[in-house]
């Protein structure tokens, strides 16, 4: 399998002309640039987003011009710190136009089964995926690309399901 690393992904996010939508399934994620401003907040000291900034100026470009950018986060309550501390920071991304809705674990569908093996995706103007694919201690090792008619369309029935089931972080209380 070939994966393309995440600056290659965020360069298909940035041609999206209609909708980006991310599911997360994963409860912590390892990801290097995070591990400073991720300490901080735990250690109780004001974050610095400087981190995130490649990652907004995205967001405002893609939502700029026109197109909807989308995330459920999958969560198991009580919320690891990880799961905490990207709830207690998403204002960030909102501010920078994605829209991002919340899904308690406990409360998916009995017998849903999540495409592309249970690993988070992006769906890119509902005929591209980039199924995130992570190492044995949670880091990313990159993306999948796939075009498949049926993987796809199989996504975009479960990413119909998890939006409509998701709560809007405004109203999403932990």
């Amino acid at each position: 399998m070939e994966l393309i690393s995440s600056a290659e992904r965020n360069q298909l996010i940035e041609r999206v002309t209609h909708d980006a939508f991310h599911l997360e399934l994963r409860d912590d994620y390892s990801v290097p640039d995070e591990s400073g401003p991720f300490e901080d907040w735990l250690n109780g000291r004001a974050g610095d987003d400087a981190f995130m900034a490649p990652w907004l100026q995205l967001m405002r470009r893609v939502t700029g011009s026109g197109g909807t950018v989308r995330r459920v986060r999958v969560v198991t309550e009580p919320h690891t710190p990880y799961i905490r501390w990207e709830y207690a920071t998403t204002d960030v991304n909102e501010e920078a136009g994605e829209e991002i809705r919340w899904l308690p674990r406990h409360k998916l569908p009995e017998g849903l089964q999540f495409p592309v093996n249970g690993n988070d995706w992006w769906l890119l103007d509902d005929r591209i995926l980039a199924v995130g694919h992570f190492g044995e201690k949670g880091r990313v090792l990159g993306s999948e690309i796939i075009e498949s008619p049926s993987v796809v369309a199989e996504c975009i029935r479960v990413r119909d399901l998890m939006w409509s089931l998701a709560v809007p972080t405004a109203e999403y209380k932990p």
